[in-house]
């Protein structure tokens, strides 16, 4: 075991935390909370459900991120699942964000802008399982 002295001046420098790792987080910060089916609109889903067979998924998809100095904005877009609250579910979303943002990423948030683009209805799943229109996951 050694004992690590700092360097003098090591407390000096800049951090930079690159756009994307800043979406990343926030989509998956959104994915985790409940009543979230998807993130993205029907475009990104479906670029996603792409990219999710060659096991290359995207986890800022569906999340458009601001990054300043010292305060980010970030704008995501979901699927909310049927029947939840809509009011609720986007709450939830920006609560998670917002804490993520200033615990993983430390810093503050400007604001946090939650669109639902559409629900999923499960219903929906078993017309799938038997060939009409699947969902790619």
């Amino acid at each position: 075991m050694s004992n690590i002295t700092p360097v003098s001046g090591a407390e000096t420098g800049k951090t930079t935390i690159v756009d994307s790792v800043v979406a990343k987080i926030a989509g998956i910060a959104a994915r985790d909370v409940p009543g979230v089916y998807a993130l993205g609109g029907n475009t990104a889903r479906a670029i996603g459900a792409i990219r999710d067979a060659l096991n290359a998924s995207d986890l800022g998809q569906g999340v458009l991120v601001e990054v300043g100095e010292t305060q980010v904005a970030v704008d995501v877009t979901i699927v909310a699942e049927y029947p939840v609250s809509l009011q609720k579910v986007a709450g939830d979303v920006r609560a998670a964000v917002y804490k993520a943002m200033d615990e993983l990423v430390g810093m503050d948030v400007a604001e946090v802008n939650v669109t639902v683009n559409d629900v999923h209805i499960p219903s929906d799943d078993e017309g799938a399982d038997q060939g009409q229109g699947a969902r790619v996951q």
